[in-house]
């Protein structure tokens, strides 16, 4: 990849990109939907030039302010009322955060540090934004999942594992069907399917020491 194509690159971007404006002030002035596309087509030369440069966390953090700025704008244009360019902001500045923490990402302390901060991030948005419904479960099982794998993964603790991640199963369904539909007892049948991954673990290792 040459010089050129990075010219190449940025002059047919912003050459696409005043074609949109142009159609657009011709066609619906009323309505800037040329924005959408130009913040995609940016994609294009800001990855050669870092594909080329060899920039890479230079690339994750410029892409991650661009599509930010995109949500923004997608948020205050269409939704006004409602901030929720902020749940999805989150994961995008985790991209840059993890490219540049290259020799901590398999650490287990930065693992159980970024699921805290997530799951403190999202009980905030929770309790600002919609506090109708607890949904902050639902990330915050997700991303507890981080930390557990790390852990025991690290001491090849694998049957612990099956019983630790089980434990986490279990309890995440009880909420679930306590804080959805606690009239209705649903979560006994996902966890006595959860119940046969330590089970068989427990007989795998069993069995494997008796041989």
């Amino acid at each position: 990849m040459n010089k050129h194509d990075i010219i190449f690159a940025w002059l047919g971007s912003i050459l696409s990109i005043l074609f949109f404006l142009i159609v657009n002030f011709l066609t619906s002035p009323n309505y800037l939907w040329f924005l959408y596309p130009s913040f995609l087509i940016l994609f294009w030369p800001l990855s050669i030039t870092s594909i080329r440069n060899k920039n890479y966390r230079v690339h994750s953090i410029f892409s991650s302010l661009l599509l930010i700025m995109m949500l923004i704008i997608i948020n205050y244009t269409h939704s006004p009322e409602h901030p929720w360019f902020l749940y999805a902001c989150y994961p995008i500045i985790w991209w840059p955060l993890l490219l540049n923490a290259e020799n901590r990402r398999g650490a287990f302390s930065f693992a159980l540090l970024g699921a805290t901060i997530t799951i403190v991030y999202y009980s905030i948005l929770n309790i600002l934004l919609s506090p109708q419904y607890p949904w902050v479960i639902y990330p915050a099982f997700v991303v507890l999942w981080w930390p557990l794998s790390i852990f025991y993964a690290k001491k090849r603790e694998y049957f612990k594992f099956s019983i630790s991640s089980s434990a986490l199963i279990i309890i995440f369904f009880i909420t679930v069907n306590i804080v959805s539909s606690p009239h209705t007892i649903w979560a006994v049948y996902p966890i006595f399917a959860v119940l046969w991954w330590p089970l068989s673990m427990y007989y795998y290792t069993y069995k494997k020491k008796l041989m």
